[in-house]
């Protein structure tokens, strides 16, 4: 699984973000690109801000889902989203653009980090899993506007 701390995967993401025009057609879902750019930004915000939890997350979600986010295996298409990663209102592609390719250097940039808090749904994350769970979500919506 690549991951977002190594640097060509990073090149990468970034040179397939410039692949996207304010036109990219999804292959799936409900987000325009502009929306996708701005959900895309929330799980890095989370790593970058590294923030404890409020809350334990739950034992289940962690048993059934957690493995799936750093694996091999790609995702389905259409899959349920959290409420607070939801678009539900139009967004500004170029703003959005701008907004995550910075959030993604910025993470990048934290590949030496030793300590990262809880992941605050799915626990505890090595820094080997928080690269590749942040490669496969950007991986995953790129495709879906196919690039």
């Amino acid at each position: 699984m690549k991951s977002i701390f190594d640097e060509k995967t990073y090149q990468e993401v970034k040179s397939r973000m410039k692949a996207l025009s304010p036109d990219s057609e999804r292959q799936w879902g409900k987000m325009t690109v502009a929306q996708m750019l701005w959900h895309c930004q929330l799980p890095i915000r989370i790593a970058i801000k590294n923030k404890e939890p409020k809350r334990k997350s739950n034992p289940l979600i962690r048993l059934l889902f957690k493995k799936s986010l750093y694996n091999d295996k790609p995702w389905r298409k259409n899959l349920p989203t959290v409420k607070a990663a939801k678009a539900t209102e139009e967004k500004d592609f170029e703003k959005e653009f701008r907004t995550l390719s910075e959030m993604i250097t910025e993470l990048h940039h934290l590949k030496g980090r030793e300590n990262w808090n809880p992941h605050p749904i799915f626990g505890e994350f090595t820094p080997e899993q928080w690269g590749k769970l942040q490669y496969k979500h950007l991986d995953h919506h790129l495709k879906q506007f196919g690039v």
